[in-house]
């Protein structure tokens, strides 16, 4: 019996070497995303198929998470190689503030933005008065579902202007029953961020609610951004909602690819390339993944880039901030 055992034993080594020798120059990069509902998954899921595509020896695959705060966690933990994250979270996650109070993440690198979330602030025509974000002071606001990632960037925002919850009647509402409720009388405004256009404040122009998606100075930007440092100025074109003709001042946040510096100099440059050598495809995998370019890959990053990343991004003579060149570049 026991030689048996051990004739199974040596060739199960055996196999287990063979199959080893075949898969010897795989490269298996796991990519955290978020719920299979949203957005983050679908383009996790298809930056993987490029990369696994166009990169020799490269499987990538997206995997499902509970969102930003997890996947920092499975950077941290090298439980994922590659990961999407919002960049108010990643700025949190370098700063060890926030969901990371505490625990900063220094080995947190960037690879690349890839599509915005535009902030709105609408409210109800009778209750503007600058046309600012300030506007909401004493209204009853929505600042999104409690615990939501537009709670989180809203209070942000809101402090950047010298308001809290105590300055409003918060309620907290997604993005078609804020819009509801404004119709209904019930609420005066609500914040309702996402990619251009917002399905929510398109039907509630084309329905004749009377609302205005307030502006952000370059006052107000810089001073949200001294509490985090991740938003950046957007306009909003006008045309893009319907009665609304005049270019809107917003600014936006970026969702971003984040890597561990552990990663290699070689797999963050070949990634990096692979999504701009390959911009049709990255382009054609979701209606969000249409916004990535490469003259807007450096918005907003909350990180410094990883050497990788920002080895090819010299290479295509981009001007990159000195607070995105990384450590090892230095």
């Amino acid at each position: 019996m026991k030689r048996i055992v051990g004739i199974f034993l040596v060739m199960s080594a055996l196999i287990l070497a063979a199959c080893g020798d075949g898969d010897g120059d795989k490269e298996y990069l796991t990519i955290a995303t978020a719920s299979s509902g949203g957005t983050y998954y679908p383009i996790g899921v298809g930056l993987g198929n490029v990369w696994s595509d166009n990169i020799e020896g490269m499987n990538a695959t997206g995997q499902s998470s509970a969102g930003s705060v997890e996947n920092i966690d499975l950077l941290r933990n090298g439980e994922a190689d590659v990961a999407i994250l919002q960049g108010l979270i990643g700025a949190q996650a370098v700063d060890g503030t926030g969901n990371f109070e505490g625990e900063p993440y220094d080995g947190l690198r960037s690879i690349s933005m890839l599509w915005p979330n535009i902030e709105h602030f609408i409210l109800a025509d009778d209750k503007v008065d600058t046309g600012t974000i300030s506007d909401i002071e004493g209204k009853s606001f929505s600042v999104g579902p409690q615990a939501s990632g537009t709670e989180q960037s809203t209070l942000v925002m809101m402090e950047g202007v010298d308001l809290t919850k105590d300055d409003i009647k918060p309620e907290y509402l997604g993005y078609d029953d804020a819009i509801s409720a404004m119709r209904d009388g019930r609420l005066d405004g609500a914040s309702t961020p996402a990619g251009v256009p917002v399905s929510a404040i398109t039907d509630m122009y084309a329905s004749g609610y009377k609302g205005t998606v307030l502006e952000v100075t370059d006052e107000q930007l810089d001073e949200i951004n001294s509490i985090y440092n991740t938003w950046y100025r957007f306009v909003i074109p006008g045309g893009t909602y319907p009665k609304v003709d005049e270019d809107i001042e917003t600014i936006a946040q970026p969702n971003f690819l984040g890597v561990s510096e552990e990663m290699s100099e070689d797999t963050a440059y070949e990634i990096t390339k692979a999504i701009y050598e390959n911009l049709d495809d990255v382009q054609g995998i979701h209606s969000s993944a249409e916004e990535v370019t490469l003259e807007t890959a450096l918005d907003g990053l909350p990180a410094p880039l990883h050497i990788g990343a920002y080895k090819y991004f010299e290479e295509q003579d981009m001007d990159i901030p000195d607070e995105l060149v990384p450590p090892e570049a230095e």
